[in-house]
């Protein structure tokens, strides 16, 4: 089994399904058409990760995915400053928004199931000292939506209505039952 991804939060979400795999992960580009919904986009993002490194091992079960956190069906992605980050925190503020990861697995048969998950995350209202604060950790750089829920993200949230693993990446319940059900000898 093939996980293709470099997050280490999906590597260390994997690990819980399955002790066996290798990590190579998918280095072409992440282009969502204009007015794609937020699945859609999870969805068609995790199906090109996992096709191209299927690609590659066709004899190898194939784990991709990829998350986005969006309000009001605007995608937000990986802040690429600090400015940016405190942007895209001060939208969440206060507000419900949803973090959707798309799965896709192509089996060794080239068989595929692809699924996403839907998560409901409400910030409390931060001022601008906690926004600023959390951005001074570096932590929102590399996050989707600028936080990240397993560590000092935490603190942003009030509540979440969904799959608590979704929204770190990896929905490692259903990815089991999907992987469990599918009748083929991976994990």
């Amino acid at each position: 089994m093939i996980l293709a991804s470099k997050s280490p939060r999906r590597k260390e979400l994997l690990s819980v399904i399955s002790r066996e795999f290798r990590i190579i992960p998918a280095k072409g580009e992440e282009n969502i058409p204009d007015g794609t919904s937020p699945k859609d986009a999870v969805l068609m993002l995790s199906r090109q990760k996992a096709a191209e490194i299927y690609s590659r091992y066709k004899n190898e079960t194939i784990i991709a995915a990829d998350t986005v956190v969006a309000i009001d069906e605007k995608i937000l992605g990986k802040p690429h400053s600090e400015e940016e980050a405190r942007e895209m925190l001060r939208e969440l503020s206060g507000r419900v928004h949803r973090v959707y990861t798309g799965v896709c697995v192509i089996f060794a048969d080239g068989t595929t199931e692809n699924f996403a998950e839907d998560t409901a995350v409400e910030f409390y209202e931060l001022s601008d000292k906690e926004i600023s604060d959390y951005v001074a950790t570096g932590e929102p750089m590399d996050k989707a939506g600028a936080y990240g829920i397993q560590e000092q993200g935490a603190l942003l949230v009030k509540r979440i209505d969904g799959d608590f693993y979704n929204v770190m990446g990896l929905p490692i319940a259903e990815l089991s039952r999907r992987l469990k059900g599918s009748g083929k000898e991976i994990i």
